[in-house]
């Protein structure tokens, strides 16, 4: 869309004049800033101020340094918003949705949305039917939705810009066409329904965050209209009632009712179908455990017979027994352990058939006790 190739060249042309050896001192006072936010406990208000204050300051900076000192307005723009880019991307996980009470308005938004998804239409805001365009409405949506995606406050602006064009456009075009007036109050409704059908992620934290850190000397006229709008929407949406629509009041909460329970069993179907599919996995996981037991476990058992000491008495011991003693012990002490190991990985219904096994061979199985005890020796 418009601007984005725009926005490219002006981040990498500050890049570019920060790479110069004269620039060192903005590119310590840009670092220095960054760094003072692991100072202070985040509080998006201040937060706010203190990086609007960094730009006006820096912008000071800029005009006043000699990279820049045949500049243009537009080329001190540009340094400016590859400037503002640059710092809120580096203090993006600072800044953005850093408490709880955003991420729960973000949520209740999100899932308010979903319901009213379910059924409402364009007529219950008072759309006129020529402005029925799905394939405008659709782009519309999609640029929205792009605004999570970005880092910098004038990206994110920018697809709401770029969102509102389209619904702008949509508007002349009708007039233009079908003879129609269509002005201000169709713009608003529109967006509204344009918000309900893409509901864009963490919509009340991406408008908070563009408002406290865009460069409050771009927040104005098309870019503060469409962005006033926007934050409309999302009050009218958190608001919005049975009234606020051209829908009988009963209707409104039958289908409500019936989009919650929807989404209750959708939720729950869900969950069953992801706990079936845990369940299939520790069963698949199981059965290539057992059988590696089966090869290799009960391969160890079969050695039982390579222990001529088994039936020797302490008199019968000679001094040349004791290197072989030893060598059988640590022997027996390494099977232990792989019966150790192997045994912990399966489940309580599994480890039933494998000790009668077991015991069917002769091995004491207490168990846990003695699983236990030994664990220093397993791990």
């Amino acid at each position: 869309m418009e601007g984005s190739t725009s926005r490219s060249t002006s981040f990498h042309g500050f890049l570019h004049r920060m790479r110069h050896p004269s620039s060192i001192d903005l590119v310590r006072a840009i670092k220095s800033f960054i760094v003072s936010f692991s100072f202070y406990q985040p509080k998006p208000e201040n937060d706010g101020k203190r990086v609007q204050d960094f730009f006006l300051s820096m912008e000071v900076a800029i005009r006043n340094h000699p990279l820049w000192e045949t500049a243009t307005e537009e080329d001190i723009d540009c340094a400016m918003e590859g400037l503002e880019k640059y710092i809120m991307t580096k203090l993006f996980s600072r800044t953005f949705t850093t408490s709880l009470e955003d991420s729960k308005i973000d949520q209740e938004i999100s899932e308010k949305i979903s319901l009213l998804q379910t059924f409402l239409k364009p007529e219950h805001l008072d759309i006129q039917p020529v402005l029925h365009n799905e394939a405008s409405w659709l782009l519309a949506e999609k640029e929205l939705q792009k605004m999570n995606a970005f880092k910098a406050p004038q990206e994110k602006l920018s697809s709401i810009m770029n969102c509102c064009r389209v619904i702008n456009n949509l508007l002349l075009n009708a007039a233009m066409s079908e003879h129609v007036p269509a002005g201000a109050d169709d713009f608003l409704p529109v967006l509204i329904y344009v918000t309900i059908k893409a509901n864009p992620p963490n919509l009340h934290s991406n408008l908070k965050f563009i408002k406290l850190y865009r460069r409050q000397t771009k927040l104005i006229s098309e870019a503060e209209y469409y962005f006033t709008n926007l934050v409309s929407s999302k009050t009218f949406i958190t608001d919005l009632n049975a009234k606020s629509l051209s829908m009988d009041e009963t209707k409104f909460e039958e289908c409500m009712q019936a989009a919650k329970l929807a989404k209750k069993v959708t939720n729950e179907l869900h969950s069953t179908s992801q706990m079936k599919q845990q369940e299939k996995n520790e069963s698949n996981f199981s059965n290539k455990m057992h059988n590696k037991l089966d090869a290799r476990v009960f391969h160890v058992l079969q050695q039982g017979s390579n222990y001529p000491y088994m039936e020797a008495k302490s008199k019968d011991l000679a001094m040349e027994d004791v290197e072989i003693l030893l060598h059988q012990y640590k022997d027996l002490v390494v099977k232990y352990t792989i019966l150790c190991k192997a045994i912990n990985c399966l489940s309580v219904s599994e480890k039933e058939p494998l000790l009668l096994q077991l015991k069917m061979q002769g091995v004491d199985t207490h168990t846990n006790d003695q699983t236990n005890s030994h664990r220093d020796i397993s791990q």
